[in-house]
């Protein structure tokens, strides 16, 4: 599986708040949480990003509550990816379980910029930034892992499997 699309860099300890705040937390449609995605940093965030953009970050992204809303809200932003350097581990449950790609990339905040083009091969395991040439190795997407991501979460490949 490959995603390529533009990024858009965060810092450390993103938290599920910021990612999607409380407030909006009455509803679970993906469409209106993607409309509030990243809003606690950064209220614009939403009608900026374009279908198949990545959102890359720092070090412990998705930290704070286990809310399932945030990787919702990414994913119902049009957002194909997460890259970052480390994830909370039930964010990194929850991500996978809907469906959202994420990667870790020890070097993320070092060679990736906002506005860099990224190309990432999941089977392959290969992050590869179009804008500065320079391409990296990745851990590769385990094929129980791919399938999950490309039946659109665990509920649907669970089904499939029956």
């Amino acid at each position: 599986m490959k995603i390529k699309g533009k990024a858009w860099k965060f810092r450390d300890d993103i938290n599920t708040d910021e990612i999607i705040p409380a407030k909006y937390l009455n509803t679970t449609d993906p469409k209106e949480l993607g409309a509030r995605c990243m809003s606690g940093i950064d209220e614009s965030f939403a009608d900026k990003v374009s279908k198949g953009d990545i959102i890359v970050g720092g070090k412990n992204f998705g930290c704070g509550s286990s809310r399932e809303h945030a990787p919702v809200s990414i994913k119902g932003a049009g957002v194909s990816c997460v890259v970052a350097e480390s994830f909370a581990r039930i964010f990194f449950r929850n991500a996978i379980n809907i469906g959202l790609p994420i990667i870790t990339f020890d070097k993320a905040s070092k060679e990736i910029s906002t506005g860099d083009e990224l190309e990432i091969n999941l089977k392959k395991g290969a992050l590869k930034n179009l804008t500065t040439g320079k391409q990296f190795e990745i851990e590769p997407f385990p094929e129980f892992m791919q399938e999950i991501i490309n039946s659109k979460g665990l509920i649907d490949w669970v089904k499939k499997m029956q």
